[in-house]
């Protein structure tokens, strides 16, 4: 299936799209290649673009990251998303014996990965910061999330809640650690180009 027809099915159709999903033979480097990481890439292009190119305004003032910082926070962005899917995928490998599911990392990675689509979509809104609130979209993939572990991980229906709401603690704590690494690595000291 092509990428934009996956995506219109994952959030358009998700009951219907887990199912086919369930028996699509795939494998880590053509989930990667094929959706991953090119959906990966919309929010740190669009947080890149938004943030240091266009820039943001208040009160009359337009304020950016400087563009080599900003290309540094993307690329970063980026690669720890990759990293992020693949750690949230083994989490939700290691958890499914605990509800009743089955262990099957490529399942799991799946699940990491469809569920994801969501937010990565709702990256788009950071092109424009005065509408970087409409990120918050992306929670769908919470919804997401919950439909996608029972087919593919073998959870029972009554475990699926449950189950849920493990992985999503699991990563809150997960992308917690990654955006203090992020924060870490590029703690800017300078000045925000700032232009009235």
């Amino acid at each position: 299936m092509d990428l934009v027809s996956r995506v219109k099915g994952i959030l358009l159709t998700p009951k219907t799209e887990w199912g086919v999903i369930d028996t699509e033979p795939t494998t880590v480097g053509s989930l990667y290649t094929g959706y991953i990481a090119p959906l990966a890439a919309i929010p740190a292009v669009a947080w890149f673009v938004g943030f240091s190119l266009i820039g943001g305004s208040l009160l009359g003032v337009t304020f950016r990251w400087p563009i080599s910082i900003g290309l540094e926070q993307a690329v970063a962005r980026y690669v720890l998303a990759l990293i992020g899917v693949y750690v949230l995928a083994l989490i939700i490998d290691a958890l499914a014996p605990s509800f009743g599911g089955q262990k099957n990392q490529i399942q799991a990675l799946k699940v990491a990965a469809y569920c994801s689509t969501a937010s990565w979509v709702a990256g788009i809104f950071l092109v424009l910061p005065a509408l970087s609130i409409l990120a918050i979209l992306g929670l769908y993939s919470l919804y997401l999330l919950y439909l996608g572990l029972p087919v593919l991980m073998k959870s029972p229906n009554d475990k699926a809640v449950g189950y849920t709401v493990v992985v999503i603690i699991c990563a809150i704590v997960l992308y917690a650690v990654i955006g203090a690494i992020t924060g870490r690595i590029f703690t800017y000291t300078g000045s925000v180009v700032v232009t009235p």
